[in-house]
């Protein structure tokens, strides 16, 4: 089977890195390798700028592998510890951008799953997940149906206006479930949760295939710099492509923040008593930090900052153009 260029079918897809670095005069490849580091940090300057329906409210679950094979040493330390540094610099990132969304995370192993975090707006939360995580706690075989369907379970209480989305970081070329797969890949696609990818080995048909009819990306990690770029990638919204979305009024409330309590007060979300806090202006109960929901009547509680950061994505400024050197300002 030969392909446009004469090479072999399945070698189109992928690009050959060994093809593209050349040595110099010198016998140095040093300024081949600059030159494609140099060209993976213009690709990651240059964004997205047209004007496409974007959600700024989603709910995302990170389902993260916990197999044995989380323990190769292909990727420095190990999978698993690039993947929980990594997912620890996302979560900040992910708030950084989406401050109005809410995360969750689930991991899997011996072919179980299990959720580490609930739905929440606190990164720090998600963050302590993640550092209680370590190689010791590796064992057996993923199971990717049953992180889904764990997902699918924290997601059906996500309000409608927001996005559903499922963020998968595997390293296993195998998955271990209990039921027919199929069935919850129609079960994904009724309740509309979008699933996404990042693979640490190879290509597998079943994965990819659920994040393609789910409307979701799946990508297939080179190295360290393609790992942290590939996982960012799902950092900002994503294209609202369901013809059944509407746009509704949202009910926010804008709480204020009480300072100087003579007596220590509870809040509503950790029941624990502090001199500080934010008052919910429809049932005036205590919260600790935004943004959230209110306990107590269900409110979602915002700042106007939050809202603000959560525009930009709407509205993405220009790329800058670059300009040769001896240009004139």
């Amino acid at each position: 089977l030969k392909g446009a260029d004469g090479g072999y079918a399945w070698e189109e897809e992928y690009k050959r890195s060994w093809d593209v670095i050349q040595e110099d005069a010198t016998g140095s490849i040093q300024s081949s390798i600059m030159d494609i580091n140099d060209q993976r940090k213009r690709k990651r300057r240059l964004r997205d700028t047209a004007a496409i329906r974007r959600g700024i409210i989603r709910h995302v679950v990170v389902v993260i592998d916990q197999s044995e094979n989380m323990g190769t040493r292909d990727i420095l330390p190990s999978r698993i510890q690039a993947s929980l540094t990594l997912l620890e610099h996302f979560v900040n990132e992910f708030f950084d951008q989406n401050p109005i969304s809410q995360l969750s995370i689930v991991a899997t192993k011996d072919r179980l799953a299990e959720k580490l975090t609930d739905l929440s707006g606190n990164p720090m939360d998600h963050i302590g997940a993640l550092r209680d995580k370590t190689n010791k706690d590796l064992a057996g075989e993923p199971s990717l149906q049953n992180a889904l369907e764990l997902g699918m379970h924290a997601l059906k209480r996500a309000p409608a206006h927001g996005s559903r989305e499922i963020l998968c970081m595997f390293g296993s070329l195998t998955t271990c479930d209990p039921g027919d797969i199929e069935q919850t890949l129609e079960a994904l696609r009724a309740a509309e949760v979008r699933v996404s990818m990042v693979h640490l080995a190879a290509e597998v048909h079943i994965f990819k295939r659920i994040c393609t009819e789910t409307g979701g990306t799946f990508a297939v990690v080179v190295d360290d710099d393609n790992m942290k770029d590939e996982l960012f990638e799902n950092v900002p919204p994503p294209p609202v492509v369901n013809a059944k979305a509407t746009s509704d009024m949202i009910q926010m409330g804008f709480s204020i923040k009480a300072n100087g309590f003579d007596v220590p007060t509870p809040c509503a979300c950790h029941h624990a008593l502090s001199f500080s806090g934010f008052i919910c202006p429809r049932c005036k109960s205590k919260v600790c930090s935004l943004p959230t929901d209110c306990d107590v009547c269900g409110l979602p509680l915002v700042s106007a900052p939050h809202l603000a950061r959560s525009y930009h994505h709407l509205f993405p400024e220009e790329n800058y153009k670059e300009a040769p050197a001896d240009a004139q300002p």
